[in-house]
């Protein structure tokens, strides 16, 4: 996370402050909520080099991060198979 000056955080304070985020409190919309029902494990924070790197893999081959972890997670199960 970027290192703000004080300044900078009194601007976000005060933006967001007179610009709450909008939430849709219908319990369908968010991420959360779409997701319902899967494992917690599901969701998962990588470091910015792993972001970074899935984002750009990607692109260069027309898909999602999702499919490039699931392609580098069954090569490693028929590895050790």
């Amino acid at each position: 996370m970027p290192d703000y000056t004080d300044e900078e955080y009194d601007a976000l304070d005060e933006y967001y402050t007179k610009n709450p985020p909008r939430v849709s409190g219908d319990g369908k919309s968010g991420f959360f909520a779409k997701h319902k029902g899967q494992s917690p494990g599901h969701v998962i924070i990588v470091d910015d080099l792993s972001a970074d790197w899935l984002r750009i893999k990607a692109v260069a081959e027309h898909t999602t991060p999702e499919a490039i972890i699931g392609q580098l997670v069954r090569k490693e199960i028929a590895r050790t198979a």
